[in-house]
């Protein structure tokens, strides 16, 4: 009886974190692929891991990090597995059918963001979706703190860039 208790407790446990974090898993793993069903295939490979490595999450506070390590893992292994053909991201229209930005604002703020190089990207859309401090997004990404939050600076400096390229330049008005 004490492997069939064992088991139950386990599917309850992971049942709890699956709806507990599902959405923001998702949306994370959206952002990463911009595509809605390889997001679902990540998704849904990184909770069967999960499953798998559910008695090594000791602390349940470190379940949503535990779980966003395995979703860059796993999207890291995607690419690993199949060589995938690139297309410039400025010859693919999204519909509003396959993303919920109505706004013009948000899909020029996505774009400039997709644009990012992923070493400032990734650690922004943590910050922004999830809401990680410096010191959270330094371990989830093995960095220095330091190293982060330069990256992050860099990486607003860049997208405050690439949304207002009309404006002149500082210092360089008059001369």
């Amino acid at each position: 009886m004490s492997v069939y208790k064992d088991m139950k407790e386990k599917s309850q446990r992971y049942e709890a974190l699956v709806r507990a974090l599902h959405a923001d898993v998702y949306r994370y793993a959206y952002w990463l692929t911009n595509d809605k069903a390889t997001a679902e295939d990540i998704v849904q490979e990184t909770f069967l891991r999960a499953w798998r490595a559910l008695d090594s999450l000791q602390d349940e506070k470190a379940a949503k990090s535990w779980l966003i390590t395995i979703l860059r893992r796993e999207n890291a292994r995607r690419f690993e597995r199949k060589q995938f053909d690139l297309v410039d991201i400025d010859d693919v229209s999204v519909s509003s059918s396959d993303c919920h930005d109505n706004d013009a604002e948000v899909r020029q703020l996505r774009r400039a963001m997709a644009k990012l190089d992923e070493d400032y990207r990734e650690p922004l859309v943590l910050q922004i979706l999830f809401g990680f401090s410096g010191d959270e997004i330094a371990q989830q990404l093995d960095l220095n703190k330091n190293t982060v939050m330069t990256r992050l600076f860099r990486a607003r400096a860049q997208l405050k860039e690439a949304l207002a390229p009309n404006q002149p330049e500082r210092g360089r008005q008059n001369g």
